[in-house]
C-alpha cells in the first residue's frame, strides 16, 4: 500500500528526516509515535506531496509521489494537525469545495457529502458556520474531508490534541469505524490512545526509524528483564543479605511503602528470569514473611522513553540539532 525508501529531508544543514524507511500494510491502523522534532510531520507531508523530499521516495499504491503526484495523491486523504478549514464557510458549502478540489463527479458530489456527513456525525451542524463548532466537530469536519473521493489511505497528523476526554473517544470510535474501509495512519502524543486503537506501532526519533512492531510485539521487545515489586516485614539490612546471596538478579533497589515495618523492594531480573517463587522461599526462610508481590508490566508509555532516550545517548553529539527540528517539524503543517 505505502512504501517508503530510504527517505531524506534536510533544511539547510540540519537533517529533520535521515534515511527513513518502512511499509505500510493494507486495512491496519498504523501509529506514528516520536517525540517534538522527530520528523513525524515533516515525513507525513513528504508522503502527502505537501513538501518534496531531499532524497529517496514514496510510492504510495504502486504510485511515486514525486513522478505521479496526482495519481499518488488520489489514494491519500489527509488532516494535519491543524486542519484546513474555511471558517466563514458552512459545513455543507466547505464540503462542496473540497469534493470539487479532489475532482469528485459531480453526480456522485450530493450523494457522497451526505453519506461522509453521516459517518462523521456531522449533519445536524451541515448548515453551521464552521467558526461556531466546537474544537471536536471541527476535527469531525477536517476528517470528512479527508474521506471525500474515498482514498484507500487516510492520514492523521495528531488529530486527538486539544480535545476533551469525551472528544477523544468519539474520535477514536470514528476512526475505529474508519479503518473497516481505509488503511489508517494516525501520529499522536497520546501514548494510552495509540496502544488502543493501533494494530502497528512505529517510533521515529531524530528522523530515524527506532521501532517497528505491534503493541505485543514491542512489549515483548523491552522485556528483556522481568521487574518484581515486593514488600517484606523485617530489617532493610538483612533483605540486602538476602538477595545478594540470590542467582538471577540484575538489581533491585529499596522502596517506601505505607506498611509499617514493611521494606519494599524492587527487583530486576536476568534473562527475563521469573524468581517470584524463589524471592518467597528465600525471605520466608530468612524469617521476612512476603506480603505482597507483584510483575511490573512496562506500559507503552515506558518503552517508548526507553527507546527514545536510548536513541538520544547513541546521538548525544546532535543536541543542538534536534532543538532546531522541533522549530521545523512544529510548522511543518503549514506548509
Amino acid at each position: 500500500m505505502i512504501k517508503v525508501e530510504k527517505l531524506v529531508k534536510k533544511y539547510g544543514d540540519h537533517i529533520a528526516v535521515d534515511e527513513l524507511s518502512f511499509e505500510v500494510e493494507k486495512g491496519q491502523i498504523y501509529g506514528f509515535l516520536g517525540p517534538n522534532g522527530a520528523g513525524k510531520s515533516t515525513t507525513m507531508n513528504i508522503m502527502t506531496g505537501y513538501i518534496a523530499a531531499s532524497g529517496g521516495r514514496v510510492e504510495i499504491n504502486g504510485h511515486d509521489i514525486l513522478t505521479e503526484p496526482e495519481e499518488a495523491k488520489k489514494c491519500i486523504g489527509y488532516l494535519p494537525e491543524l486542519p484546513p478549514l474555511y471558517p466563514d464557510m458552512t459545513v455543507t458549502e466547505y464540503l462542496s469545495f473540497a469534493a470539487e478540489l479532489k475532482k469528485v463527479p459531480k453526480s456522485e458530489r450530493s450523494a457522497q457529502i451526505k453519506e461522509i456527513m453521516e459517518i462523521t456525525g456531522i449533519e445536524d451542524v451541515s448548515g453551521r458556520l464552521i467558526k461556531n463548532l466546537s474544537k471536536g466537530y471541527k476535527q469531525r469536519v477536517g476528517l470528512a474531508q479527508a474521506i471525500l473521493g474515498y482514498p484507500e489511505v487516510i492520514i492523521l497528523d495528531e488529530p486527538m490534541v486539544g480535545l476533551d476526554p469525551k472528544q477523544i473517544i468519539e474520535i477514536r470510535e470514528l476512526i475505529k469505524k474508519l479503518s473497516e474501509k481505509h488503511t489508517i495512519i494516525l501520529s499522536s502524543h497520546i501514548l494510552t490512545e495509540i496502544s488502543t486503537i493501533c494494530d502497528h506501532i512505529m517510533i521515529i526519533n531524530k528522523g530515524r526509524l527506532v521501532a517497528s512492531d505491534s503493541p505485543e510485539g514491542l512489549q515483548r521487545l523491552m522485556e528483556k528483564s522481568t521487574e518484581i515489586e515486593f514488600t517484606v516485614l523485617g530489617d532493610r539490612e538483612k533483605a540486602q543479605e538476602a538477595l545478594d546471596g540470590m542467582e538471577h538478579i540484575q538489581s533491585y533497589s529499596f522502596e517506601e511503602v505505607n506498611e509499617e515495618g514493611g521494606v519494599g523492594i524492587r527487583v530486576a531480573t536476568e534473562d527475563n528470569q521469573d524468581i517470584r517463587k524463589d524471592l518467597s522461599v528465600t525471605f520466608n526462610n530468612n524469617d521476612m514473611p512476603v506480603i505482597a508481590m507483584s510483575k511490573v508490566e512496562r506500559s507503552l508509555e515506558d518503552i517508548f522513553l526507553q527507546l527514545t532516550e536510548d536513541s538520544d545517548d547513541n546521538d548525544s553529539d546532535n543536541d543542538d540539532e534536534s532543538e532546531n527540528e522541533s522549530e521545523v517539524d512544529s510548522d511543518d503543517s503549514d506548509l
